[in-house]
C-alpha cells in the first residue's frame, strides 16, 4: 500500500486528511506535538481502517523536530507516496505586541518546515518519478487581510512556494500543490483564546469538504487550489483589489493553528 506523511495530523485538516488517506488505503505517518494524543489517533485510524499507522512526535518549530520527519521522508526504503505539510499557527495579537521569539516560531513552522519537509520528501519522489505534497495555505495569504499579523506573508510564502516548486516537480512526475481554504471549523480558535462567534455561518467550511476538494485539485494537476466558489471569488478579489480599497475591507481576523 501508499503511504502518506501528515503534519499536524490529530485535528482539523490534518486529521480530515488521515482519515480521508486511510479510506483510500494509504498507510500513515502522522507527526504532532502530543504524544498521548497522537498515540490515540493512530490507535483508532489503523483499528477502523485496518492501515500501518507509524507516530513521529515532534515541534517543527525545532530543528530537531523537522531533522525526525526529514529523515523519515528521505529514508527510499521505505518510501512515502504523499507528503502533507499541514502543521502551522497564527499568532493572536499583533505584531508589535510579539516577542521576536514568537514571531520566528511562526516562521520556523509556517515557513522553514514547510520549506525542509518538502525539500527531503521531493529528493525520494523524483528519483522514483512519481509522489505528491500537498503544502496547506490559506485564503489569507492573497491580501494582507489580518492588520499587524505576519500569518498572510507567511501564508503567501506557502502558496508562491507551492506554485513555482510543483512547476518544477512535474517535470518529474510529482505533484506539489498549495491548498487554500477559508475559515474552517476546527477546535483551534477556541485553544488560541479567539472568539469567532461573530463571524457568519457561510463563511465556513468543514475540514473533509476542504480536503475532498484539494484531493480532487491535486488529481487534476492543480498547483494552487482554493476550495469553494465563494473563497475562489474571494481570493481573487484579494489578489486584484486595489490596495486603498482592500484596507478598507473588515479583518479577516482569528488564529489558526494546526499543531
Amino acid at each position: 500500500m501508499p503511504t502518506a506523511l501528515v503534519t499536524g495530523a490529530t485535528a482539523g485538516i490534518g486529521a480530515a486528511f488521515a482519515r480521508r488517506l486511510a479510506l483510500a488505503r494509504y498507510d500513515l505517518v502522522l507527526v504532532a506535538r502530543g504524544a498521548d494524543r497522537l498515540s490515540d489517533t493512530a490507535a483508532e485510524l489503523a483499528d477502523r481502517w485496518t492501515v500501518a499507522v507509524e507516530t513521529i512526535p515532534a515541534d517543527l518549530s525545532t530543528a530537531e523536530g523537522c531533522a525526525a520527519v526529514e529523515a523519515r521522508l528521505a529514508d527510499a526504503d521505505r518510501p512515502v507516496d504523499m507528503l502533507v505539510n499541514n502543521a502551522g499557527i497564527s499568532l493572536h495579537r499583533p505584531f508589535p505586541r510579539n516577542t521576536a521569539d514568537d514571531e520566528e516560531r511562526l516562521l520556523r513552522l509556517n515557513v522553514v518546515a514547510v520549506m525542509r519537509l518538502t525539500h527531503a520528501a521531493l529528493g525520494v519522489m523524483t528519483q522514483r518519478g512519481r509522489g505528491a505534497i500537498v503544502n496547506v495555505s490559506s485564503v489569507a495569504g492573497f491580501g494582507s487581510v489580518m492588520p499587524g499579523s505576519t500569518y498572510p506573508a507567511s501564508k503567501a510564502w506557502v502558496t508562491n512556494f507551492s506554485d513555482s516548486v510543483g512547476q518544477l516537480a512535474r517535470r518529474h512526475g510529482v505533484k506539489v500543490m498549495a491548498l487554500c481554504p477559508g475559515f474552517t471549523h476546527s477546535e483551534f480558535h477556541d485553544n488560541a483564546g479567539i472568539d469567532m462567534g461573530e463571524m457568519p455561518a457561510f463563511l465556513w467550511l468543514d475540514a473533509d469538504q476542504v480536503v475532498a476538494a484539494g484531493l480532487r485539485d491535486l488529481r487534476r494537476g492543480k498547483l494552487v487550489s482554493v476550495p469553494t466558489v465563494r473563497y475562489k471569488v474571494a481570493s481573487a478579489a484579494l489578489a486584484h483589489l486595489p490596495r486603498a480599497v482592500l484596507h478598507r475591507v473588515p479583518s479577516m481576523g482569528g488564529s489558526r493553528t494546526r499543531e
